[in-house]
């Protein structure tokens, strides 16, 4: 596509995203590559039973929506269900895409958002509005449920607690926690922990697989030989682009709340990160994470130079207590910079 065609943005850095509550409602909805999932075209694969197991434990979640068959004298009654519904497994198997099938499914007002979402709307509503906005819908869907802040999971156990006393059925996944090493086998024991008291209104679903992102594409994140083939890369896109050098990023992520990472991305095709290097400091990984987490929801190509963005975390960092986090942010470091279509 020729450069002439291209509108740059500039720089991230020039970017100040801010959101009001009712922006945040409004953005309560499925990332766009999930607009269109649905329980039928989620595909098991056929070396992992437990994901056709899954699909059928959604399926009767969701019946619970539905009216019994046989009209109104009929004997036949929709399975009794719990209300919340936690899906457990590594990162790629499939989870959000059934998380926003639900969603897709359920009735009437009905909300879809990650951890951090949630708990910047009660940031900015405060919590008793907050309740007042989500009592009454029918479900509540929570991507990346956090376990490593203890006041924000027990401000959301207590939130869940209250919506489901009202009727709201609730689904969920979530990151391991620090010093939890697995890929999800010991999400489910630490989540229902630390819900306490709901743990026992939430159905269990392992998930176990590969992670689908890497099947079709390199298992490595590509990179360009330098800044001019990056300035070159970004031109022959379409479509809004950014290029900074990575250090210049990282440092502003640090000025920016992370449930505004997804309106410092919005409307950008691409995004170039000049002389990416290897991140060592704990804090500076974790916002990145977030950041491309972002990045991944809203599709924004990424063209880099210098270090593979698939080695930006330290060693130490893949052995720690986010290990889980890091490991999926890589995964959709390497299908954001292959181009490969989703």
């Amino acid at each position: 596509m020729p450069a002439e065609h291209v509108r740059v943005a500039g720089s991230l850095t020039d970017r100040r995203p801010s959101l009001t509550g009712t922006e945040i409602v409004d953005h309560l909805v499925p990332p766009r590559q999930f607009r269109g999932a649905s329980i039928d075209n989620y595909q098991p694969d056929p070396d992992y039973p437990s994901q056709a197991e899954a699909v059928d434990a959604i399926r009767e979640f969701v019946a619970a929506w539905q009216p019994a068959r046989g009209g109104l004298f009929s004997r036949r009654k929709a399975p009794k269900t719990l209300p919340g519904i936690y899906l457990d497994g590594g990162f790629g198997v499939g989870k959000t895409h059934l998380l926003a099938s639900l969603w897709h499914l359920a009735p009437g007002r009905k909300y879809f958002g990650t951890f951090i979402e949630y708990t910047a709307l009660v940031g900015s509503l405060g919590y008793a509005q907050t309740v007042k906005m989500l009592r009454g819908s029918s479900f509540l869907a929570i991507d990346e449920f956090e376990l490593d802040d203890p006041g924000d999971t027990r401000m959301m156990s207590r939130l869940l607690g209250e919506l489901t006393a009202s009727g709201t059925r609730i689904a969920a996944t979530s990151n391991t926690p620090p010093n939890a090493l697995g890929e999800g086998r010991f999400a489910a024991q630490d989540f229902l922990r630390e819900i306490d008291a709901l743990a026992g209104q939430f159905t269990t679903i392992r998930i176990d697989g590969l992670d689908y992102r890497r099947r079709d594409v390199e298992g490595h994140a590509v990179s360009v030989a330098d800044d001019a083939a990056l300035e070159q890369a970004i031109a022959d896109l379409d479509g809004n682009a950014t290029v900074d050098d990575f250090a210049t990023v990282i440092s502003y992520l640090g000025g920016v709340h992370p449930s505004r990472y997804a309106k410092l991305v919005d409307g950008l095709q691409a995004i170039g990160l000049r002389n990416v290097t290897v991140l060592d400091h704990q804090t500076d990984a974790l916002r990145f994470v977030a950041f491309v987490d972002r990045l991944y929801d809203a599709q924004v190509r990424v063209v880099a130079s210098g270090v593979p963005l698939d080695a930006v975390f330290a060693e130490d960092m893949l052995g720690g207590g986010y290990r889980k986090k890091y490991l999926r942010a890589i995964s959709r470091l390497i299908s954001l910079t292959s181009g490969a279509p989703e």
